[in-house]
C-alpha cells in the first residue's frame, strides 16, 4: 500500500436526488420575541343574534325623571274607616256682633172714665194705665192683635145699683159670658181671666148687654180692662 495521495480539487455538482422519507416531529421550539404592532384591519360583518343570557344582578337607582302629563281620574274607592279625632285648634278670631232679636210684646191695661157704657157695643176703656205698643184703641175699646200667639184677657168690674152681664168678644164672636148679680148689696165687683189664642188682625172688646148693664166707676172704684202677650207663635211669624 503506497502513501496517501495529494487531495484533489472538488468535482462538480451531482443530480438532484429522490426527495427522502419524512423525519420525526421535531420538539417545540422556544416563544420567539413578539412582533411589531400590526395594520388596523376593516370591520367585520355583523354577527348573529346571540342567546339571551342570565339576569344580571339589580342596578343602582337611576336619578329621578321629569313628572308625567295626569292619569285620568280613577274610580272612587270604598269609603275608609273614621280617622282619630285630631287635635283641638286654636281659638279663632272674635267675630261681629250679630243683628239682636227684636223681643215680640203686645200688653195694655186701661180703665173707664164713666158708669153705665152703652150696651151691645165695645166698651170704650179710655183712661190709659199702659199701651206702650198701641195695640189697644181708646177710642174704639178694642184691641188689635199684632204679634200672633197666646192671650192673657182679664178685667175687673164695679157693678153698682143693677146686674151685669159681660161678654168678651173676639173675632166678632162671644166667646166668654159672665153675670153678676147683686143681692141685696148697693155694689159689688166681678172680675174675669182667660186666655185665647190669636192671629194678626184679630181684635178682642168687652160689651155689655142691655137691661144688665150696672158697670160702674167713681173716684173710688174703678173698672179695668187688661190684656198681654203670653208667649207668640214663632212658626206664625216665620211665615
Amino acid at each position: 500500500m503506497g502513501e496517501k495521495g495529494y487531495c484533489g480539487e472538488p468535482g462538480g455538482r451531482g443530480a438532484k436526488g429522490e426527495r427522502g422519507e419524512g423525519g420525526m416531529k421535531g420538539e417545540k421550539g422556544s416563544k420567539g420575541e413578539m412582533g411589531i404592532e400590526g395594520i388596523q384591519g376593516v370591520d367585520g360583518k355583523q354577527g348573529e343574534k346571540g342567546e339571551q343570557g342570565s339576569k344580571g344582578d339589580k342596578g343602582d337607582l337611576g336619578p329621578t325623571g321629569m313628572t308625567g302629563p295626569s292619569g285620568p281620574k280613577g274610580v272612587a274607592g270604598s269609603k275608609g274607616g273614621r280617622g282619630a279625632p285630631g287635635k283641638k285648634g286654636s281659638r279663632g278670631a272674635k267675630g261681629a256682633r250679630g243683628d239682636t232679636a227684636k223681643l215680640l210684646r203686645s200688653a195694655f191695661s186701661a180703665g173707664l172714665s164713666k158708669p153705665f157704657p152703652p150696651p151691645n157695643v165695645p166698651i170704650r176703656f179710655d183712661k190709659i194705665l199702659y199701651n206702650d205698643q198701641e195695640d189697644y184703641n181708646p177710642s174704639t175699646g178694642k184691641f188689635n192683635c199684632s204679634v200672633p200667639g197666646a192671650y192673657v184677657f182679664a178685667y175687673h168690674l164695679t157693678v153698682r145699683g143693677r146686674p151685669a152681664r159681660v161678654s168678651l168678644v173676639a173675632r166678632s164672636r162671644k166667646v166668654a159670658k159672665a153675670r153678676e148679680t147683686l143681692y141685696g148689696q148697693e155694689i159689688d165687683q166681678a172680675s174675669f181671666l182667660t186666655v185665647l189664642k190669636l192671629s194678626a188682625g184679630d181684635q178682642v172688646w168687652l160689651e155689655v148687654a142691655r137691661d144688665w148693664n150696672g158697670v160702674y166707676v167713681s173716684a173710688e172704684d174703678d173698672s179695668v180692662f187688661t190684656g198681654f202677650l203670653l208667649y207668640p207663635d214663632v212658626f206664625e211669624i216665620l211665615l
